[in-house]
């Protein structure tokens, strides 16, 4: 039977005007005419000028539904394969894997910025911050050089980083056998992981500083995490080569908590201990790499020459896409000279000076 009810969920109550009810096997006349097409049921004829049916089902109805179940007549039932409620745990990681692969053959890598698709995250060095690009003759033009220690501080740092650079050496037995580039890997990637710690532990203690006296930084803070962030992706790029055992991530875990903890107090106690201290690190950093580019070029590591560079190092560095592994190591030298000079730079500046270098210089 057609009722108010009926009329008010089509939206066509004041559409309708004097309709008489009648019996189910009876018609409604439209006495006044409705304005568009009035549907009250998928498929089923317009109302318009027309007759009004009761569309409830009939028993004759009913009766041949009943019927065609009994007989299993499932074709318009949903295929339970198709459905996620009724997939396997192994259905749906199958589904999850192809999706990213497809999204991330749809990835288009074009300089410093990326085109994916919304399922597939950003590859690594899309949000960099602003780092200098180096051009070809400040990647050549890099030399080893050295600031003599002065006064009681600056020989604490010098001799500090001496002792670290021996000790270090001899555990790895780096100076015993050939200079490998499982050696090399290995090594780069626990250096890098010990340098990236200074500069966020700084720009943090200055951050937190600023905060609680209410007073300006003095554009420290940028060149700061800079520098951080800078050597982290000295350790991304090392990690596309190789991936480190768990022995070897037990002793990153170790060394960054006593490290971290050593440089956290000694910031706190005289920040220029610690810039000069990062300053003679970076000297002996420029020396490692310049080691490992002659052995790329004179020793066992010169297939380094014709070995691709990952696309993480040419989207980071903006290098030419046939850029080589020896390219990567002298952009990463060259980042190295350059925070030598800022943290000696640093060093030398009392705590409230301004911060001669800005964003991305």
């Amino acid at each position: 039977m057609l009722t108010s009810r009926m009329l008010v969920r089509c939206g066509a109550e004041n559409a309708l005007k004097n309709v008489t009810i009648i019996a189910p096997s009876q018609s409604v006349k439209v006495k006044q005419g409705c304005v568009g097409h009035l549907h009250l049921a998928p498929a089923r004829p317009t109302l318009c000028s027309a007759t009004v049916r009761n569309y409830a089902a009939t028993k004759q109805e009913v009766d041949e539904h009943v019927r065609k179940y009994k007989e299993g007549n499932f074709d318009k039932i949903p295929d339970p394969e198709r459905l996620e409620h009724f997939k396997t745990h192994e259905a749906l990681k199958t589904a999850s894997s192809a999706t990213v692969a497809t999204a991330a053959g749809k990835a288009k890598v074009t300089g410093s910025t990326t085109d994916v698709t919304n399922d597939s995250p950003p590859p690594v060095g899309t949000h960099a911050l602003p780092h200098p690009i180096w051009s070809k003759d400040e990647l050549d033009n890099v030399v080893v050089t050295h600031k003599p220690p002065s006064g009681v501080v600056d020989k604490m740092a010098f001799y500090s980083v001496k002792l670290m650079r021996k000790s270090f050496d001899l555990l790895t037995l780096f100076d015993f056998g050939e200079r490998t580039e499982r050696k090399w890997v290995l090594r780069i990637c626990f250096l890098e992981t010990v340098a990236g710690v200074p500069g966020m532990v700084a720009a943090m203690t200055r951050h937190l500083t600023s905060l609680r006296r209410l007073e300006r930084d003095h554009g420290w803070i940028h060149t700061l995490l800079e520098e951080a962030e800078n050597e982290r992706m000295h350790l991304m790029t090392a990690l596309q080569l190789r991936q480190p055992t768990r022995l070897f991530r037990g002793c990153v875990i170790g060394a960054q908590g006593i490290f971290v903890t050593f440089f956290s107090f000694a910031y706190m106690l005289s920040p220029r201990f610690c810039h000069r201290f990062v300053g003679y690190l970076e000297e002996e950093a420029v020396i490692t790499y310049t080691k490992c580019i002659k052995d790329i070029k004179d020793g066992p590591m010169k297939h380094w020459q014709t070995q691709e560079a990952p696309d993480l190092a040419i989207r980071y560095w903006k290098l030419d896409e046939n850029a080589t592994m020896l390219d990567v190591i002298l952009a990463i030298r060259a980042d190295e000279a350059h925070h030598r000079v800022v943290n000696h730079t640093l060093a030398s500046l009392k705590e409230d000076d301004y911060n001669p270098y800005k964003p991305g210089k």
